[in-house]
């Protein structure tokens, strides 16, 4: 673990280390759940490789309670218990609506953001990949970062206009369930905005799965095939675009 300092507050990333020389650096930004060990796994993952990778705990500059997210998580994967424990989720991440808590969050990804570009690893080949939450604040930085190499989100969302996506300067490969309502109903749009503001925008949508479906630690969401798929095209993907001959 490391620790950052983002809008006066401090917190902490795992930071994963590959064998040899790094390939680039890949900042993983976790789900509403927080820094658990799928995320941690993760990170593992992209050091396994040939990446140096370090995913933040983003939940104290967000307002997040994690150990009670985490609790409600856990019941949340009992369907008997997911209509009770849902108003419940809803209420804990409230603060998530704050512009404040927001603001620091996103204060927090650009710390980290600027940590790994400051390595050999990571200068100009820095790319950064999100789960949900963390989906969402891909987007984010992509908007706001034009030094960001590349982004992979996950089922994330993206709420701006063609004006703000004019900003983003790197490609962006973006997954999604195709029971995932309420994103499946924005791809569209999202979609047409990404076109007109000329970016290079990939949106790939998985048949027969929802949202999380890469969450291989929740059996009630997770999808092999799906989540095997992106695990390849992501690695792919970030060979083409982080990888100098």
């Amino acid at each position: 673990m490391i620790d950052f300092v983002a809008a006066g507050q401090g917190f902490q990333g795992y930071r994963s280390e590959p064998q040899g020389q790094a390939r680039g650096a890949v900042l993983v930004i976790h789900e509403i759940w927080g820094l658990n060990p799928h995320t941690r796994d993760i990170a593992d993952r992209f050091a396994a490789a040939g990446y140096l990778a370090v995913a933040p705990d983003l939940m104290g500059l967000a307002g997040l309670d994690a150990v009670l997210l985490a609790e409600l998580g856990e019941r949340r994967a009992d369907p008997a218990a997911r209509a009770e424990v849902q108003p419940l989720i809803r209420e804990a991440t409230a603060p998530m609506n704050s512009p404040e808590m927001a603001a620091r969050t996103k204060a927090g990804v650009a710390a980290v953001f600027d940590y790994l570009n400051a390595t050999s690893e990571g200068m100009d080949r820095t790319a950064v990949v999100g789960f949900c939450f963390g989906g969402t604040y891909a987007f984010s930085l992509a908007a706001a970062e034009p030094r960001l190499a590349a982004a992979v989100p996950f089922y994330g969302h993206a709420n701006y206009s063609p004006e703000d996506l004019a900003s983003i300067s790197c490609p962006i490969l973006a997954f999604y369930g195709a029971n995932d309502t309420a994103l499946m109903d924005a791809l569209p749009e999202l979609t047409a905005k990404m076109h007109q503001a000329h970016v290079d925008f990939r949106p790939t949508v998985f048949p027969e799965a929802g949202h999380a479906f890469f969450n291989d630690t929740n059996a009630t969401v997770y999808r092999e095939g799906p989540a095997l798929a992106a695990w390849s095209m992501t690695l792919e993907f970030l060979e083409q675009e982080l990888i100098r001959p």
